[in-house]
């Protein structure tokens, strides 16, 4: 696409979109409205969209959002896009109509009219290689599914704790699949005591729970379960309820083991596998995910405080006056601070001057979150030069660079382990 000189652009456009409609309002370098349209969200739609807009050519456009299917079809389209924070949105739309009105065509006009203003501070959406969008798409709704894992976890527990105490007391992880096909082979506490001690021992053994530590007071649990239970119409709703959970556990968690192997496949095939792959903690979950958020577009980060301040662990500073405070960032990328996060944690456990680092912020007062934080933002800025310079994490040459530059860590004393 040919690069179009800002102060050569004449068209400034701003879509507001919806789930069955859009509106797309177009001004002129001096701000006249020439054009507004609503159309639906249908490839007739679409088209309509791209045939009235011919003449307004070449366009830039507004959007609050720079994902799904309107910001690819505008993409498609040729048209430069621009994406705003929902929160700049709200402003933006503000200074329009400081009463407080709103509606469809305010937004599209306060965008549209926004980028003709402002829009020469803006950054251009670029489209991400498929591969990625792919991995992006893949990582998150694989979240998605292990939240939604969560709460029928929290309802399993639930329904159990209404009629069925001893399958909560025998057990402290529900997640393992082990605890779904109990529930499905022994639904009530009756059923679980005439079942009998053979068929326990048969049912630990087949599916690896058997451990000599805590098989006698399982064994034990079992043989009470009768003795603390809901009253039989509990039992005989709750039960149902529980099986019910745990065939829809089996089921999430067969796709969930679909969506790695995905995952998998994809991360292998990305050309930046071996550099996300390299980062000490972030194992065969954590990599792709990092990968898939950041992308592989090093333009996008000039430095490595762009990076950090997408990602949330680089804090806002606000001042005024005598005052003076630092906050946590908010505005950012919520599936990558949660990725760095994690990954953090578990550098912890594969690289001692992480341990150190994180304990020295503990020692100051902070907490655990906050700690890891701090271990994040350091993080980035190292694996913003490795990506800039496309070179695998080095344990070795980083210690030689800490020894080189007298970082403070090497001051501190390595962290004890156990």
């Amino acid at each position: 696409m040919k690069t179009i000189a800002w102060n050569e652009r004449r068209y400034f456009g701003g879509l507001d979109w919806a789930s069955d409609h859009h509106d797309v309002i177009v001004v002129d370098d001096q701000g006249a409205v020439v054009c507004e349209l609503r159309f639906e969200h249908t490839a007739t739609g679409w088209a309509e969209l791209r045939k009235k807009l011919r003449a307004y050519e070449p366009l830039a456009v507004a959007v609050e959002t720079n994902q799904g299917l309107a910001v690819e079809q505008l993409l498609a389209a040729g048209y430069t896009v621009y994406p705003v924070n929902p929160k700049s949105a709200s402003r933006y739309r503000e200074r329009k109509a400081p009463s407080g009105v709103k509606d469809d065509r305010l937004d599209a006009w306060s965008m549209g009219d926004a980028l003709r203003v402002d829009g020469q501070g803006w950054k251009a959406l670029a489209p991400d290689d498929p591969l990625i969008v792919e991995l992006r798409l893949l990582t998150r709704d694989e979240v998605a599914l292990i939240e939604q894992r969560t709460a029928l976890v929290n309802q399993l527990q639930c329904a159990l704790r209404e009629y069925y105490p001893a399958a909560l007391q025998a057990f402290s992880d529900w997640t393992c699949p082990a605890t779904w096909a109990f529930i499905e082979a022994f639904p009530t506490p009756e059923v679980l005591a005439k079942a009998g001690k053979r068929r326990w021992e048969k049912f630990l053994h087949t599916h690896q729970l058997w451990r000599e530590a805590t098989a006698e007071k399982r064994l034990a649990t079992f043989a009470a379960a009768t003795d603390l239970q809901g009253s039989a119409a509990a039992v005989a709703a709750k039960s149902l309820l529980a099986v019910a959970l745990a065939k829809l556990l089996r089921t999430l968690e067969a796709q969930l083991r679909l969506y790695r192997e995905r995952i998998a496949e994809t991360f292998r095939n990305h050309p930046d596998h071996d550099l996300f792959g390299s980062l000490p903690g972030a194992g065969p979950k954590l990599a792709p995910r990092l990968c898939a958020e950041i992308g592989a577009q090093r333009a996008r980060f000039e430095t490595a405080e762009s990076l950090q301040s997408y990602a949330g662990t680089a804090p806002v500073t606000y001042q005024s006056g005598q005052i003076e405070k630092h906050l946590v960032r908010r505005a950012c990328a919520p599936a990558l601070r949660a990725a760095v996060h994690h990954w953090a944690e578990h550098s912890r456990h594969k690289c001692a001057w992480a341990e150190t680092y994180y304990q020295a912020h503990r020692e100051k007062g902070q907490s655990h979150a906050c700690a890891l934080r701090c271990l994040g933002q350091r993080w980035l800025k190292i694996f913003w030069k490795m990506w800039q310079t496309n070179t695998p994490y080095d344990e070795a040459l980083h210690q030689r660079n800490q020894h080189k530059h007298g970082s403070w860590v090497l001051q501190l004393k390595p962290a004890e382990t156990d």
